[in-house]
């Protein structure tokens, strides 16, 4: 009789990587300040953002390359660069898990849910005009926390949500717009890069909007 042929070995996700596994790396320091345009939101700090210290660090990356195509910035800057966001483009940004891990599997849907009130907190002390989600398992979290159940699949839409959806509520503050934009990770491969570029490019026709209004104040109050 023929032999059995053999059998092809899969490849499993990585699992849950606890704490103790990257507890030697570093986390990222967020760069933040009042009032700003717009505050970016991502997962977490990746290997290679830890340890050079600048977000969205790996090559493979298209963070800052999308910031620059959808005119959210004026230039691609280097990661190295991102502690003048605030001073150059009114833009903010952090995590909604600090500690970090290989790849966004390593962590727990309960562990970024844990998290978001902290977030909502940060959101509310710095009150920005907008935050952007950068992924979609972040919105789903914020979702979970918001609304104590999860977002159904018809539900769920890149872009601008919907008035009511803020951030960071408190008080006589209303909270900051939320815009949920597609993942930049290099192994997120779901969305073609055209597609990436347009939901960025929404986000980058508003803020422009914005920073030219801001300039035009400006200019106003010195008149």
């Amino acid at each position: 009789s023929p032999s059995p042929s053999p059998r092809k070995k899969s490849r499993s996700p990585a699992g849950y990587a606890a704490p103790s596994k990257y507890a030697h790396l570093p986390e990222l320091q967020d760069v933040l300040a009042p009032n700003l345009i717009c505050i970016f939101i991502g997962l977490n700090p990746g290997i290679t953002t830890s340890t050079t210290g600048h977000a969205y660090a790996h090559p493979s990356n298209l963070f800052w390359k999308l910031l620059h195509s959808s005119g959210i910035t004026t230039r691609r800057l280097h990661p190295s660069e991102d502690g003048s966001l605030p001073e150059l483009y009114s833009l903010g940004n952090t995590n909604i898990v600090s500690r970090p891990t290989r790849n966004g599997s390593e962590l727990s849907k309960k562990e970024m849910d844990d998290s978001v009130k902290v977030l909502e907190e940060k959101i509310g002390r710095y009150r920005p005009e907008a935050v952007s989600l950068v992924g979609k398992s972040i919105w789903e979290s914020v979702w979970r926390k918001q609304k104590g159940k999860a977002i159904k699949k018809e539900e769920f839409r890149y872009g601008w949500q919907d008035d009511g959806e803020r951030m960071g509520k408190s008080g006589e503050w209303e909270g900051a717009k939320i815009f949920v934009a597609c993942s930049t990770s290099g192994l997120a491969a779901s969305l073609s890069v055209a597609e990436k570029e347009r939901i960025w490019r929404e986000l980058g026709v508003w803020v422009e909007k914005r920073r030219e209004e801001r300039g035009r104040d400006n200019i106003e109050e010195e008149v």
